[in-house]
């Protein structure tokens, strides 16, 4: 049945991607001259993408609490589980930069479309880089444009634990004084686990948004980081040990 799921879906996927890539493109263009920040073309390839998890009938997807986000700018931090996490967070309808792998953006059309979003990537490990995407989510929180991180990096090989998180978004929040948004990601890894490539014809995914968070008056980074992953430890009911 994993077998026969996963070839529904990229016989769904890969005619309607190109299909949507071809609006995409000239929407882009319509609209690089008065949308800079390409806001107009994040909402039509979120709205877009979000639906491949609609696309089979034992697929469940909930996003919950979207009127928790803040207006203004904001860092979204989530947990990371399985590569369904970046198209269920496209559920939330709302505006943000995606920080991702330096990898996924020399993939053809999944790629191309996130360049021309101008979201941010990070090669993993080199300082240079980590670097330079701090400064890339300051410049867009400048704007008053949200930044969403997946602290962890990258997936943790026990389902049970979570990874470590990494500083930068802590770091981003405290210095540009706005809130942390906390999304829990439930399920994604019921759909598939990890990269794949098997998928499972039962899931049942939610996406909840949490209450904001402002750092406290003098909370560095580290600790701020720390009291975020105890958050996300309690809820999803996970191991936390000090990062």
């Amino acid at each position: 049945m994993r077998f026969f799921v996963t070839a529904w879906y990229w016989f769904v996927f890969c005619p309607t991607i190109v299909f949507g890539w071809c609006l995409a493109v000239p929407l882009w263009l319509a609209t690089m001259a008065f949308d800079p920040a390409q806001k107009i073309l994040h909402l039509f390839v979120n709205t877009w993408v979000f639906q491949y998890l609609k696309i089979w009938p034992g697929w469940d997807v909930k996003v919950l609490h979207r009127e928790r986000i803040p207006l203004g700018p904001c860092v979204f931090v989530v947990n990371h589980q399985s590569m369904a996490d970046v198209v269920a967070v496209m559920g939330l309808r709302t505006q943000y930069k995606f920080v991702s792998k330096e990898t996924l953006f020399t993939l053809p059309i999944v790629g191309w479309t996130m360049r021309m979003l101008r979201y941010i990537r990070v090669e993993r490990g080199k300082p240079h880089s980590m670097h330079q995407m701090v400064e890339e989510c300051r410049f867009w929180i400048r704007k008053g444009v949200p930044v969403l991180i997946f602290p962890e990096g990258t997936y943790s090989s026990d389902p049970k634990k979570l990874l470590p998180f990494k500083r930068g978004a802590f770091m981003v929040a405290i210095e540009e004084k706005v809130p942390l948004v906390p999304v829990f990601l439930r399920g994604t890894t019921e759909l598939i686990h990890e990269d794949g490539p098997w998928m499972s014809p039962r899931a049942r995914i939610s996406v909840e948004v949490q209450e904001p968070i402002a750092p406290l008056p003098g909370e560095t980074d580290e600790a701020l980081a720390h009291r975020t992953r105890k958050l996300f430890a309690e809820a999803l009911g996970k191991e936390h040990r000090p990062a």
